[in-house]
């Protein structure tokens, strides 16, 4: 005569330890993702909230109202005129750093991918200040460019250069790892067809990398449009002269214009929500290529 040491095996119950382990880690869970909730509740959900409540609190009246004054509408055009600029230039140099570093072995290699990444370890307000030092009238540079008339200091010159310094890294960071992953086969394939440089370029690795160079393209206008520290030293914030969206959203709080710092901020909020739903779209994209 046999004995079943473990009947509950047999009509496929589950061990009392097991059960046990089961609501456990299912209270774990739950703890985990409520104390999650809450931390962003508060410091993201509630703020963002307060803000869309505060601009609309007068009604939508008042709230287009704002957006239809002098210095907003020119602070809306000076944040668009930068990123105008910027994205471009970071964009055509991205794009040439990223080829020579994914393409190339060379000395000096990790210490250039190093150096690209000085934007993001740098706070914006000391970035602001290394350009003053080196631009402003007791600058390294000062001398000369007053002697041209040329101000770059509390002028657009500024603050394009500080936009463009915060900006810099994106679309270099975003293409490297793509352009390494597609790898050279294809290119070396259409050169052995007879493609020239720039036909491969074109038809080749733009295609190959056109959903990395997006999400620079992106984040760099994000965090253009977006920018505070560097522009504030750089800039003077003078309004209708130097001062852009998140430095009129300072300027007219600190003016107890509570109203039209809120309406300028969810223009700024909105700006954000764009770009977080194209970065999803992108990602999709990115992952539905990586399965095929």
């Amino acid at each position: 005569m046999t004995i079943d040491l473990n009947p509950s095996a047999k009509y496929n119950v589950p061990p009392a330890n097991s059960r046990f382990q089961n609501k456990e880690k299912t209270w774990v869970k739950g703890l985990l993702i409520g104390v999650a909730v809450l931390y962003l509740s508060l410091v993201l959900f509630i703020p963002a909230l307060n803000v869309f409540v505060q601009a609309f609190s007068k009604g939508v009246g008042p709230f287009m109202s704002n957006l239809t004054a002098p210095e907003f509408l020119h602070a809306a055009k000076l944040t668009l005129f930068i990123a105008i600029i910027v994205v471009p230039i970071n964009t055509i140099f991205g794009l040439c750093a990223a080829w020579v570093i994914a393409r190339n072995k060379f000395p000096g290699r990790t210490l250039l991918i190093s150096i690209l990444d000085i934007p993001f370890a740098i706070s914006p307000v000391v970035a602001g200040l290394m350009i003053v030092l080196l631009y402003g009238r007791n600058g390294w540079f000062g001398a000369f460019l007053e002697a041209a008339n040329i101000k770059i200091i509390f002028a657009f010159p500024g603050m394009v250069l500080a936009t463009a310094f915060v900006t810099l890294p994106f679309v270099a960071r975003e293409v490297i790892p793509v352009l390494e992953e597609a790898g050279t086969d294809q290119e070396e394939a259409a050169k052995t067809l007879g493609a020239n440089d720039w036909q491969i370029f074109w038809r080749v690795t733009i295609p190959n990398i056109r959903w990395g160079l997006l999400y620079g393209l992106i984040l760099t206008n994000a965090r253009a449009m977006g920018e505070f520290g560097a522009i504030s030293v750089v800039s003077g914030n003078i309004a209708k002269k130097t001062q852009t969206l998140p430095l009129f959203v300072e300027e007219s709080y600190k003016q107890y214009a509570t109203q039209s710092a809120y309406s300028a901020a969810v223009i700024l909020a909105f700006l954000a929500v764009v770009t977080l739903v194209l970065k999803e779209i992108l990602e999709r994209k990115t992952r539905i290529k990586e399965v095929e």
